[in-house]
């Protein structure tokens, strides 16, 4: 091959990825601003919230009620503080590369990166106790039914892994960011069109709320609840 034609070669390779880049883009703008509509008519029975880090979407929960207790589930004891006092749970589904090996940017592995964008890891649940919930641009309030959030525990528990005895599969760590949180095993594999929030997007459809079309990004979850309140 001469230089003439590797370099036409590589021009138009560049030139293609940039292209995908740019209609994946321009897709995830377009369907994340392509409203699914809340379920009319539900009991607003209890409250659930939707959390940003500005980054990646997190489903907040009431720790205990009359379906669930998530404490069972998803000990406090396996975090670092032990705090059983806690009355929210914050729960995020991701790769577990980028969760356990990636603490900040400055750690991301080009290894790591490629196989969560292309689905060739496994991924992990980030289970968080909070005490409080501060309602604001990165936290938004969803009022939903007793028969919605049942749907939405079991679209949770069909995303973790347990054992046979179906106790949730914990994955110790020194990877937490915190006191209060804990990784544990979960089904399905990240991808560029799977995220974290595509997850939490798709968590939100399982129970009749309002959720975009398809989104990789938090911001198009979050333009639901803030444009049209």
């Amino acid at each position: 091959m001469t230089w003439r034609k590797l370099l036409k070669y590589t021009a138009g390779s560049i030139g293609t990825f940039i292209l995908l880049i740019g209609v994946y883009l321009l897709a995830a703008f377009v369907l994340s601003r392509i409203s699914v509509n809340k379920e009319a008519g539900s009991e607003q029975e209890l409250a659930i919230y939707i959390k940003t880090n500005g980054v990646h979407t997190d489903i907040v929960m009431p720790v205990k009620t009359t379906l669930i207790d998530w404490s069972q589930h998803l000990p406090p004891a396996n975090t670092t503080g032990k705090d059983s006092t806690a009355p929210y749970i914050a729960m995020g589904w991701g790769d577990k590369g980028f969760y356990l090996e990636t603490p900040t940017w400055a750690d991301l592995k080009w290894q790591t990166a490629f196989k969560a964008a292309f689905g060739l890891s496994s991924s992990a649940i980030h289970a968080t106790y909070y005490q409080h919930m501060q309602e604001g641009a990165d936290c938004k309030k969803i009022e939903i039914s007793h028969t919605q959030y049942q749907r939405l525990i079991t679209f949770i528990r069909s995303s973790l892994r347990s054992d046979t005895a179906g106790h949730m599969l914990y994955i110790p760590s020194n990877a937490q960011y915190g006191n209060d949180d804990a990784f544990y095993e979960a089904n399905g594999s990240y991808s560029l069109f799977y995220t974290c929030n595509t997850w939490a997007n798709s968590a939100l459809k399982s129970c009749g709320q309002k959720a975009c079309l398809w989104t990789p990004f938090d911001k198009g979850i979050f333009y639901q609840y803030t444009q049209h309140p």
